[in-house]
């Protein structure tokens, strides 16, 4: 007889193993060790989690096999492994936010979110990493260790949700959670090769989740592939993920395949100051998709050289004003660089913050009347390729720019704007990922994951 060929978690997409799972060529619990098998191999170096609890994983893998031998499927995620990022409260077990502060804090209830998972038959892993209380794009940690990119360890993994873009990558979980306020779900998707989407503002509840600014943040999902994540949207969305914006072509139909797709780029902000070794990818990537149901137009939009300030100001007000009691009665539980951005909150001015709001308003109008002409817009996920541990800065072309701006700059104006957003591999720098952005308007979150899924068919899937 010939041996059963060794589980590959790294390898394993979430429809893949729900399909082997549902046939009964694989068992949650067969599923549930091997991940747990790489965890106990890698994560000591890639910190990708800060707790697990293995036997409490097994027993509700265990579970789910004797549900689906009684014939009582949960759905798609039914037995599936997934991680849970450290400010999203899951009950009885431990949530750190990523600070010393909060190392022994255990919630007793779990945040919405994470409970939809739970109902759908997912199986809790444990909680993953990040920057401290999510305020980073490195998730390099001090208090519970830097979490490192399983394709180059000398390598970040991208924050603030690295702990589940690198345990997926690695193969610690088929399936993770994560939130984004300026870009940290997307960043460490780019940085570790995996798909992550920043949803529609509001579609995904917030409640359980430790807030960084209340007007940015997002809980969405990570994934291998594109089909993964709809899963995961699927059973996290508070409302149908195919409820569309009322107008214009960005309704989705459902039905992506043979349809073309209407796709805008904007030179201006999107496709300048990128680093010419991921111009060179996201060129390759644009070449196949023009060759296969993709139609280019050139776009403006108008004031976007404004986001940055706008989402600059309201992020660190709204981050301050959460952290104030603290930061001023001890500045001593942060870490240097988080207690420095916490502190900068205290400069911008009541009419700053407005300013910034009507801006943001302009900024709206501004993209609502692209997507009257086109799907979704295009970029770089991250402009520079996969910075190193500690790097402060990058060459581009010819000039060094700060690592942590130029990581955020072109994902920060999705979170402005509560647009859902997609970040896909599409090809690598030796054995760096490279990420391609797609933004569409707000409702639109199924149509982005069209687009997305006809972009993984003809450029590539992950590395």
């Amino acid at each position: 007889m010939t041996p059963p060929v060794p589980l590959a978690p790294h390898a394993l997409s979430i429809d893949e193993a729900a399909a082997r799972i549902e046939n009964g060529e694989l068992t949650s619990l067969d599923l549930t060790r091997a991940v747990l098998d790489v965890c106990a191999r890698r994560d000591d170096e890639l910190r990708a989690y800060i707790t697990r609890d293995d036997e409490v994983a097994l027993a509700q893998a265990a579970r789910a096999d004797s549900e689906m031998a009684a014939g009582r499927r949960l759905g798609p995620l039914h037995g599936i492994p997934v991680g849970i990022k450290d400010n999203l409260d899951v009950a009885n077990m431990r949530t750190t936010l990523g600070s010393a502060a909060h190392a022994d804090r255990v919630p007793s209830t779990t945040a919405p979110a994470v409970q939809r998972l739970i109902d759908a038959g997912a199986v809790v892993i444990g909680k993953n990493n990040l920057h401290e209380f999510a305020l980073g794009v490195t998730s390099e940690n001090p208090h519970f260790g830097d979490v490192r990119n399983p394709h180059d360890t000398s390598r970040i993994a991208g924050g603030s949700s690295g702990g589940g873009a690198a345990a997926i990558a690695a193969g610690m979980a088929l399936g993770a959670l994560g939130t984004d306020t300026s870009g940290s779900i997307r960043i460490p998707a780019s940085c570790c090769g995996v798909t992550g989407l920043k949803p529609t503002y509001g579609l995904v509840s917030t409640e359980g989740c430790f807030p960084e600014a209340w007007s940015l943040d997002h809980v969405g999902p990570m994934a291998r592939t594109v089909s993964g994540v709809r899963l995961l949207l699927d059973a996290i969305a508070e409302r149908a993920t195919g409820e569309t914006a009322d107008s214009g072509p960005g309704q989705s139909d459902g039905a992506p395949h043979g349809r073309r797709f209407t796709v805008g780029i904007n030179d201006e902000f999107y496709f300048s100051g990128i680093d010419q070794s991921v111009q060179s990818v996201v060129d390759a990537a644009m070449t196949s998709m023009r060759a296969d149901r993709f139609d280019f137009v050139d776009v403006e939009i108008p004031y976007i050289g404004d986001a940055e300030y706008a989402l600059t100001i309201i992020d660190t007000a709204e981050t301050t004003t959460v952290h104030r009691r603290d930061i001023v009665e001890r500045p001593e539980i942060y870490g240097d660089d988080v207690r420095f951005l916490i502190e900068c909150g205290f400069l911008p001015t009541a009419v700053d913050y407005l300013e910034a709001q009507q801006m943001r308003s302009v900024l709206r109008k501004s993209f609502a009347r692209v997507f009257d002409c086109v799907d979704v817009l295009i970029s770089p996920t991250i402009p520079i390729p996969v910075p190193e541990l500690g790097q402060k800065s990058a060459p581009v072309e010819g000039t060094q720019v700060d690592v942590v701006e130029a990581m955020m700059r072109l994902v920060g104006p999705a979170n402005l704007l509560g647009l859902p957003a997609l970040s896909l591999p599409v090809g690598t720098i030796g054995d760096l990922p490279v990420g391609l952005q797609i933004i569409g308007a707000a409702g639109n979150d199924r149509l982005v994951l069209d687009v997305g899924e006809v972009v993984e068919q003809v450029v590539g899937s992950a590395p």
